[in-house]
């Protein structure tokens, strides 16, 4: 019988991460992440969390990690990056994407990170790797092994790197010595309140998800009607309190994202709307769709068209007038708010 090879170290784990380029590691203790748990509840309760499910669905298991892996000793977290450089915006019609929704960067650390879980597994430890998944709350997770600190934008904020990554995890019943948590490094900066748009962050590390526009944009239904102005050209995610952010903004370009360009910065919004709705999952599936349903896709598209189209622009006026015409009723209503802010522009009138 071939003898089982020995658990990899730490230090082993950092280089086969950093082949995937994942240079941020740390490890954090299995425990029980009760003051994640009290937050869960606390923002639930206070409407904050709005309608979100994700880690929200079951905060007792997302936040204890016994829950996915029996005896689980040590969570083994990492940090990829996903800053890629701008490009000059096109003429035209244009719609813009956030840099993490720019190329799948979890599959990136998935794969790395399910290596390393096949590793320990051959050792005779249980493993199992999570990325973007609601089984735990990585942030904490990430906070509990160093990896960086709970900007007040409610980032996590690498130091000497900033806040552009993704995070993933492996929960493992491997024994590794624990990371040191960092120190706050945000002081008395509160850029990221003044940056947000919609004024979603209400206090320190607290969002109101009502009002945050990368959370808006995800969520199925009606697009609250104050908040459609400020969505500007954004067709999914919002940067804007990481772009102001001092650390993000000097430090980041240290670690560039390795990922394929993937959808690029910027679509052309009125192409969403005559895409089939196979055309727009085949194109667009990387990104969270509320019930993989296009239509809000195209709801978004509708709103950054209202804000963004020239009046003159009649390819979109008669795209636009062929929604309200349609059976859809809240598109039909998304399309008609359009068309008025269009016309709106092309008075001067102020809103």
């Amino acid at each position: 019988m071939r003898a089982k090879p020995p658990v990899p170290t730490i230090d082993e784990i950092r280089v086969e991460l950093e082949a995937h380029g994942i240079t941020h590691v740390g490890v954090a203790p299995a425990t029980p992440m009760l003051r994640a748990r009290e937050a869960l509840a606390e923002r639930k309760a206070s409407g904050f969390a709005d309608n979100m499910s994700f880690t929200w669905r079951n905060p007792e298991r997302s936040t204890t990690p016994t829950a996915s892996v029996a005896g689980a000793q040590s969570i083994i977290v990492a940090a990829l990056s996903y800053l890629a450089d701008d490009v000059t915006p096109p003429t035209g019609r244009r719609a813009h994407i956030a840099r993490y929704a720019r190329a799948d960067h979890y599959s990136i650390l998935r794969t790395a990170l399910r290596s390393v879980a096949r590793n320990l597994k051959m050792a005779g430890e249980r493993a199992v790797a999570f990325a973007d998944d609601n089984a735990l709350v990585d942030r904490e997770a990430a906070y509990r092994a160093g990896i960086g600190w709970f900007g007040k934008n409610a980032n996590l904020l690498l130091p000497g790197a900033g806040s552009y990554f993704v995070l993933g995890s492996i929960i493992t019943t491997a024994m590794y010595e624990p990371s040191q948590p960092v120190d706050d490094g945000c002081g008395s900066c509160t850029r990221c309140f003044d940056g947000c748009p919609t004024g979603a962050i209400v206090a320190p590390g607290v969002i109101d998800a009502r009002r945050c526009l990368a959370w808006l944009l995800q969520k199925s239904g009606t697009f609250p009607t104050e908040m459609r102005a400020a969505l500007g050209d954004r067709i999914y995610g919002c940067d804007d309190c990481q772009e102001v952010c001092p650390p993000t903004v000097r430090l980041g370009r240290r670690t560039m994202s390795t990922a394929a360009p993937g959808l690029g910065e910027w679509v052309d919004p009125l192409a969403m709307l005559t895409m089939s709705d196979d055309e727009l999952l085949d194109t667009y599936g990387l990104w969270y769709i509320a019930e993989r349903d296009p239509r809000w896709l195209r709801r978004n598209a509708i709103i950054v068209l209202g804000n963004t189209t020239d009046p003159d622009d009649s390819e979109a006026l008669d795209a636009l007038q062929r929604v309200i015409d349609g059976k859809d009723v809240v598109l039909a209503e998304h399309a008609q708010w359009a068309v008025d802010e269009i016309a709106r522009r092309a008075l001067q009138v102020p809103q």
